[in-house]
């Protein structure tokens, strides 16, 4: 069995890998390092999962110049050595984290930028000197442009995920970044998929670069340990649907794919609301937000994540045992992307697909396209023994483990009427006949509506005698707003 140090890969790369219990490189990994640490451009090709992140970060690594090495005062100092580029911030940020192990006995000081932090933090960062960066296009031309990042001494260039970066509208930036680094450098280009615009990027800005491709052209994209069950479903009995997978045999972390940002919010609130520790991850969401999210979820304090396509490109996270799609993806790359986010590493996963009926034709085309079994999904409903059966759920579960909350109290406590028991009283009716015995500052008020003086009962007419209290007067205006006629005491 092969291992990293037969490839030739640098004892102290070796030794936080094996920290890790990483020591058998996967396929891509095997084919690409000896290519790799010879300084060769390359072109890898491979699924989403396969390993590309140490196939292109182990060589970047080891022939980035140690601040252990003798010839390090010779390299411009603070200057970045090499530069990835990655389509997400999410990718960016776990691309840096694994660079960030393999690089730590060697003392390479690795940076990450990307779009919806603030700039102080990454300016001084760069200020006081990197060895890698690695960034989205956005943020790192923002940095370029301001005269802080020079990439002028770069001898690596990574392109990860050229085709999310193509999808995603990045290409001009990828190209201006390219133009920025010596003509020198080694470029690794690294995707799942190669449109006609990426191998035309290649050729343009590589020297006689070597293809390798991790699998024959005639196996399917879909990563084989991934089993794949379809679903036509409708949109209403989805969170049941979803609640009772979630209560399965066997099941970790799940990830549920939305189609739009307010969907992924709503189905995160239903599912948190049956009592499940969802949350939804999307493009509304400050970059802060996302990242605790994203911490949650990794150390398994969130079970569920909903998300959007953008938001969840690059989510690579350890024990993801469930995808589910819960709405069709728009075409095949999309669905490959989205169940390639389990079935990772080697490990095994399931991806489900709730397919509506108005979205049958687009599934049919991605079933066809991928070359995939289920071009008529079979109608299922969330008390289906096909679907419990399949999903290894117990007979009788139900998709909520919590009651209802519901959206108004029947009896509101601070209701005028409610008794100390929140209980409604019923108010007695008013008696429009009363007499006043009283006026409103307590005085005597007699028959005739006037306050009686104190200690006295004065006839009309009669002058108070003094030590009387004086009568208060009140001013009375018509309803027009003029002065009303006082009325005779």
């Amino acid at each position: 069995m092969t291992t990293f140090k037969d490839l030739g890969v640098h004892p102290e790369i070796c030794a936080p890998l094996e920290r890790k219990g990483i020591t058998t490189p996967f396929a891509i990994q095997e084919m690409t390092l000896s290519v790799a640490l010879q300084g060769t451009d390359l072109i890898g090709q491979a699924r989403t999962g396969s390993g590309k992140t140490l196939a292109f970060g182990i060589p970047v690594v080891q022939r980035s110049v140690s601040p252990k090495d003798s010839d390090y005062v010779d390299l411009p100092q603070g200057k970045p050595q090499a530069l990835i580029v990655a389509p997400t911030r999410e990718l960016a940020m776990q691309v840096s984290a694994e660079i960030s192990l393999i690089s730590e006995d060697r003392g390479l000081r690795v940076l990450t930028v990307y779009g919806g932090a603030g700039y102080e933090p990454q300016i001084d960062a760069l200020e006081s000197g990197v060895d890698i960066v690695v960034g989205t296009p956005g943020r790192l031309i923002d940095l370029a442009n301001r005269k802080v990042l020079d990439l002028s001494h770069v001898h690596a260039l990574v392109l990860d995920e050229a085709d999310e970066m193509l999808d995603l509208g990045f290409l001009p930036d990828v190209e201006k970044l390219v133009t920025l680094t010596p003509e020198t450098r080694q470029t690794l280009l690294f995707s799942a998929t190669m449109p006609g615009a990426i191998v035309a990027l290649a050729r343009s800005y590589m020297r006689h670069p070597m293809n390798i491709r991790a699998e024959s052209s005639t196996e399917r994209e879909t990563v084989p340990a991934t089993a794949q069950f379809v679903y036509q479903a409708h949109d209403l009995d989805k969170p049941e649907m979803i609640g009772r997978l979630l209560q399965c045999e066997d099941h970790d972390k799940v990830v549920v794919f939305a189609r739009t940002k307010r969907q992924a919010q709503r189905v995160a609130d239903d599912l948190a609301d049956r009592g499940f520790p969802a949350s939804p991850l999307h493009g509304d969401m400050q970059q802060a937000a996302r990242e605790r999210v994203m911490q949650k979820f990794r150390d398994g304090k969130v079970e569920v994540l909903v998300a959007t396509d953008v938001a969840a490109r690059g989510i690579d996270v350890t024990g993801v045992s469930h995808v589910v799609n819960y709405t069709t993806p728009d075409d095949e790359k999309t669905y490959v992307h989205r169940i390639g986010r389990t079935g990772r590493a080697g490990a095994s996963g399931v991806a489900v697909t709730l397919v509506d009926w108005a979205d049958l034709h687009k599934w049919k085309m991605i079933n066809k396209a991928l070359d995939l079994p289920f071009d008529e999904p079979l109608e299922t409903y969330s008390s289906s023994e096909h679907f419990l059966h399949d999903m290894g759920i117990p007979k009788g579960t139900k998709g909520r483990i919590k009651k209802a909350t519901p959206d108004r109290p029947k009896d509101n406590p601070k209701d005028k009427d409610a008794g100390a028991d929140g209980e409604k009283r019923e108010r007695a009716p008013r008696n429009r006949n009363r007499q006043r015995t009283r006026s409103r500052g307590g005085q005597v008020v007699e028959k005739s509506g006037a306050p009686a003086a104190a200690g006295s009962n004065p006839e009309p007419g009669e002058a108070k005698s003094e030590g009387t209290a004086p009568r208060r007067r009140r001013r009375r205006r018509s309803s027009g707003g003029s002065s009303a006629p006082k009325a005779d005491a």
